[in-house]
């Protein structure tokens, strides 16, 4: 890859952080895009809420990557924070588009955020990147979500849509919560543990984008997600044999929407997402299993 000016936003999130340190690390020019006032010269300010973005932000930028939102399993999915969660991609993700389009000299590509959760509960059916939008909230988002990038695609910006699955971390995102219930003794399975969770190491989640950032003839949708998606059962069992602490206590249905609200609804639905697009275009994974991705998330 040569040497690029990147622009990205939520770079101080689970994904951002290490995408940042890893494009630093090889002599990439990152601009941080913030909401508070800058402090830097690798800053500048960007308000999601407002829908501006600073006139100088993207100047002289060959891409922009789009991380924003606040957190999926932050909150309890109440009216307000689901409004939350769509705002903050939303508006944010069409401030960006509308941006680069305005651009003097538009980045060449742009790659923005989106999820797995597009295509609903898919079940035992394997689902790539052909496949419909699903139903259910976060199918919803993700459709306008990935809309809102519209006037980039319009200015000729090459744009790819990261359908993020479920990164494995020892720390935040989805597997946080799961990973200290183990510690503490208190693991297993969700539900009945028959739905699928299509998963990626983080460390593959970083390469995934870097490659993206270079693949010229890749647009559109990407699954960001191992080959091989496995089931909740078999999360727990891996889960168990890292940690060594047993899976005696499954999480009953009532009780996940007592705590989770409508996001219990998502976490007990079978997402079988297969990256298609990442395999056809020649990314190789370091982590294609469960266990590889595990064994990677505690080494840190």
């Amino acid at each position: 890859m040569a040497v690029m000016r990147i622009a990205v936003a939520g770079s101080s999130g689970l994904i951002g952080t290490p995408l940042v340190r890893s494009l630093r690390a090889d002599g990439h020019e990152v601009v941080r895009l913030v909401r508070r006032p800058p402090q830097g010269a690798d800053e500048a300010r960007w308000d999601p809420a407002a829908g501006t973005v600073d006139a100088d932000a993207l100047r002289g930028v060959d891409a922009v990557v789009n991380l924003a939102g606040a957190g999926i399993g932050d909150k309890r999915w109440t009216a307000a924070y689901k409004k939350e969660l769509r705002d903050s991609r939303i508006l944010g993700t069409a401030a960006l588009a509308r941006a680069i389009a305005a651009a003097e000299a538009p980045p060449k590509v742009f790659l923005s955020g989106s999820a797995i959760g597009y295509y609903g509960d898919t079940g035992d059916r394997a689902v790539d990147e052909t496949a419909p939008a699903g139903e259910g909230f976060l199918a919803e988002l993700c459709v306008e979500w990935e809309a809102a990038t519209l006037p980039a695609e319009e200015a000729g910006v090459r744009v790819a849509h990261l359908r993020t699955g479920l990164v494995v971390a020892a720390e935040g995102g989805a597997w946080g919560p799961l990973m200290r219930a183990f510690r503490l003794g208190v693991g297993g399975r969700l539900g009945d543990g028959r739905q699928y969770w299509s998963f990626i190491s983080l460390r593959d989640t970083v390469a995934a984008i870097r490659f993206l950032l270079d693949a010229e003839s890749v647009r559109g949708p990407v699954n960001l997600t191992a080959p091989d998606p496995v089931t909740n059962a078999e999360v727990t069992k891996a889960v168990s044999r890292a940690l060594r602490r047993p899976a005696l206590f499954p999480v009953p249905k009532f009780a996940l929407r007592t705590v989770l609200g409508g996001l219990a609804d998502d976490v007990l639905s079978s997402q079988r997402a297969i990256p298609s697009v990442l395999r056809n275009a020649g990314f190789g994974f370091a982590d294609p299993t469960i266990d590889l991705a595990l064994a990677a998330a505690l080494r840190k």
